[in-house]
């Protein structure tokens, strides 16, 4: 153990390193409660959708802790499934078979980009701008869709959106829960999430919103979900918009995540670069067609594993571990649909405050990068789609430099992105 991972050379151990898989699992594991309903939402049976979630994130995180020995874990993104759910499935009346089969080929491009020079090439192109505005508008995104869930933002045919009913109970509770898990959060509580979403629930059991189904089971039947991706359906249809939104959001998500991990594990190079993010990426794309076949939105790179990094965790083994836990997950399913839409929901917010972090990182003094930035991150909620985000967020950061006398700033993948959501919203209007 110590010759595969490197313990003693990363000066780590094996208690450390499970300590802080453990570390990474309490901070992340709200996704074996939330997922599964946002796949429900989209028709897919709640049971198999769970069982789908843990092992897309156990075998996700194997993957990356095997072939690439990062405390990386993995588990499906948020901001992806909410695309998948909302706007793919409900918002174009995919099916979420077809949706499924849109997943696994962008992660059989994800995995052809890994293995090819083009990598590096699309990664670097892209300024990092548009990767802060990216992150910062998939959590404005989730925002929009916590606070629906809440009942804190309701529909207004004069205004579009307006305050929904602070009467209801339902309401009430998820705003106690939001300023619960927020200020767990805020003193450092490992698993403050996840604390947070089941204090919530349990609130809600007198007045009848929370109905207890148990806590421990066999596993759901994985049957319902199992190869039923629809790779056929997603070709035939044209889903070509789909499946790049997918394939970018999948590659910018990870690389940010591997690059923030691996800098805060002093694991970074000095140059900047990171060491076999290759298999790092192989390991994200493997796990995206992995999760697609058994039922699941893009499994991405969590952030989250940070918790990890914090606590020590320094090799694949604090990966290793996080997949075990998510396997001994697979026994609580009566648990995890117990737990109703209004306790998950304040979770969805806090991620997207989170996530709105990025923004501190712009470059506010340059108008020609904050700019495009901020309209990706506005584009997403108001349009409700990222795909429309991401790609107005392009096609601005390459007029606004073009205007400014900078055209020389934009690389070779911002036009190319840029033409190719232009022609998209063209034919789309």
């Amino acid at each position: 153990m110590d010759r595969f991972f490197g313990l003693t050379e990363r000066g780590t151990n094996p208690r450390r390193e499970m300590l802080a898989g453990l570390a990474t699992f309490l901070t992340m594991a709200y996704i074996v409660v939330v997922n599964p309903g946002m796949m429900a939402s989209a028709g897919i049976d709640h049971g198999a959708a769970f069982v789908a979630t843990c092992l897309a994130a156990a075998i996700g995180s194997a993957l990356m802790g095997l072939l690439a020995n990062y405390p990386v874990a993995l588990a499906p993104g948020m901001g992806l499934n909410a695309y998948f759910a909302f706007a793919v499935v409900g918002g174009m009346g995919v099916p979420w078979q077809v949706a499924l089969g849109a997943v696994f080929l962008s992660g059989m491009i994800f995995f052809a980009v890994s293995i090819s020079g083009f990598r590096e090439w699309l990664i670097n192109s892209i300024p990092i701008s548009l990767k802060l505005g990216i992150a910062a508008g998939i959590g404005f995104f989730l925002g929009l869709i916590g606070l629906r869930g809440m009942g804190l933002v309701a529909d207004n045919p004069a205004t579009l959106v307006s305050l929904g009913s602070l009467k209801e109970t339902a309401t009430l509770l998820s705003c106690i829960g939001f300023v619960l898990t927020a200020g767990l959060v805020a003193r450092g509580i490992t698993g403050g999430i996840v604390i947070g979403i089941l204090v919530t629930a349990l609130l809600g059991l007198p007045f009848g919103l929370t109905q207890f189904n148990g806590v421990f089971s066999m596993p759901p039947s994985l049957e319902p979900t199992f190869l039923q991706m629809d790779l056929a359906g997603a070709i035939g249809l044209g889903l070509l918009g789909i499946v790049f939104t997918f394939f970018i959001v999948d590659l910018l998500d990870n690389a940010g995540t591997l690059i923030a991990t691996t800098h805060r594990a002093g694991l970074m190079r000095k140059d900047g670069s990171v060491p076999r993010l290759g298999r790092a990426l192989m390991a994200d794309s493997g796990g995206a067609m992995i999760g697609a076949a058994l039922g699941t939105s893009t499994t991405v790179s969590y952030i989250e594993s940070a918790a990890g990094v914090q606590a020590g965790g320094r090799t694949g083994l604090t990966a290793l571990t996080v997949a075990a836990l998510f396997l001994l997950t697979l026994f609580l399913a009566p648990l995890a649909t117990s737990i109703p839409a209004f306790a998950t929901a304040p979770a969805l917010v806090l991620v997207a405050c989170l996530m709105a972090q990025s923004l501190r990182d712009i470059e506010w003094e340059d108008a020609t990068e904050y700019m495009p930035a901020i309209v990706t991150a506005l584009a997403m909620p108001f349009t409700f789609s990222i795909a429309t985000g991401i790609g107005l967020g392009f096609i601005a950061y390459a007029l606004v430099k073009v205007v400014a006398g900078r055209a020389g700033q934009v690389g070779g993948a911002v036009w190319v992105i840029a033409a190719a959501s232009a022609v998209k919203f063209w034919l789309q209007s």
